[in-house]
């Protein structure tokens, strides 16, 4: 894998865009629209067994989450198409600071990047790829869980 191509699949504050619910060409997206491909009609059966099973009641609202999955829009941070919910400066300061990652910057760390939990972990994830390299920690994280 080329450090191209892991710039494009981690966002610049460390975080694997590729992984996120929201993003358009994700696995979740595609994932979820093929369980709803595969689910096409099964309300008629979820009725059926609602009747033994209290829990199939709730099979519409299943159905919206699972519509919203397959909706994943975002570009990812570097894209022109940004549809990321999280409040993040690194999304429009790395273009000024010439960066690909916050690690990289000359103020890093700065004080405007996050508060409280979320930047301990910005912390922890720049100094990591600082630490083993960018590729490397790719690699690592995409063994993790992404939430």
């Amino acid at each position: 894998m080329m450090n191209d191509e892991v710039r494009t699949k981690l966002s610049v504050c460390g975080l694997d865009c590729t992984r996120c619910v929201d993003y358009e060409n994700g696995e979740i997206k595609s994932l979820s629209a093929r369980l709803a491909d595969l689910l096409s009609g099964y309300e008629r059966v979820a009725k059926l067994k609602s009747v033994n099973n209290p829990f199939f009641k709730e099979y519409p609202l299943f159905l919206e989450f699972l519509h919203h999955f397959t909706q994943g829009s975002c570009g990812g941070c570097r894209s022109d198409n940004l549809r990321c919910p999280i409040e993040c400066n690194a999304k429009t300061c790395h273009r000024q600071h010439r960066v690909d990652f916050c690690f990289e910057c000359k103020e890093y760390p700065c004080d405007t990047q996050f508060e409280g939990k979320t930047r301990e972990r910005w912390l922890e994830r720049n100094n990591r790829m600082k630490e083993i390299g960018v590729k490397n920690y790719y690699l690592e994280q995409s063994k993790l869980s992404r939430y």
